[in-house]
């Protein structure tokens, strides 16, 4: 007779033989995860303040164009050029002006709303974001990263400071939406530093027959 721990393997969707089940995967939970702004705004704690104040964020989304080729009697789907979709984070509103600031900083980084003048280049403004899914540790228990996204080439595209409502009990938020050129994932818990293991990652692939690792192929 199997025991009371022994049949919660048998919690979970059946694998194609009888007996074989491996137990349920522990998941990530939505509510586990830190954010982290690199280069944000002037000040070297303004990007540290946002991370203490972040209510939620979204993780990137990718989207491949489509190249339709018209043949005889059907028609044939290639993937063609990407984007990485904006991503928007909610921050709450700090008393002290915190988190307004360091926001306020950012986009006259981008642009001078007083003078009218535009940062030269890129490289003036933009931040790197990284966003990671944590496992619960805290204190003496630093927490394990299960999963990293670290974005590129970041700017603010809109902000939305919100309402102010005399009928609600809700601290004050500021939405930012963020536009970043890249994004590579690390999805090997406790290794975030390591190889990247997601996105990114050098997997094989077939160019013309042959299989190649993508980096360095063709020099």
């Amino acid at each position: 007779m199997a025991t009371a721990s022994q049949s919660l393997f048998n919690m979970t969707v059946a694998s194609d033989n009888a007996g074989g089940n491996q137990g349920l995967l522990m998941p990530k939970l939505q509510f586990r995860f830190r954010v982290n702004f690199l280069n944000f705004g002037v000040d070297a704690d303004g990007g540290l303040n946002l991370t203490k104040q972040v209510v939620d964020i979204a993780r990137p989304q990718i989207q491949f164009q489509e190249i339709t080729l018209p043949v005889y009697n059907s028609t044939l789907y290639l993937a063609g050029k990407y984007a990485w979709q904006p991503i928007t984070v909610n921050i709450r509103d700090d008393a002290s002006g915190t988190v307004s600031k360091a926001v306020g900083q950012q986009i006259q980084k981008q642009l001078d709303f007083v003078e009218q003048a535009s940062a030269a280049t890129g490289q003036d403004y933009k931040f790197q974001t990284n966003i990671e899914v944590l496992d619960g540790g805290n204190g003496t228990s630093a927490p394990v990263v299960l999963e990293r996204w670290e974005l590129y080439g970041c700017f603010v595209q809109t902000v939305n400071y919100n309402n102010l409502n005399y009928g609600t009990n809700e601290p004050v938020q500021i939405a930012l939406t963020l536009r970043y050129d890249n994004a590579i994932q690390n999805a090997t818990p406790g290794q975030p530093e390591g190889p990247i293991s997601g996105v990114g990652a050098q997997i094989g692939r077939i160019l013309q027959g042959e299989s190649v690792t993508g980096i360095g192929a063709g020099t």
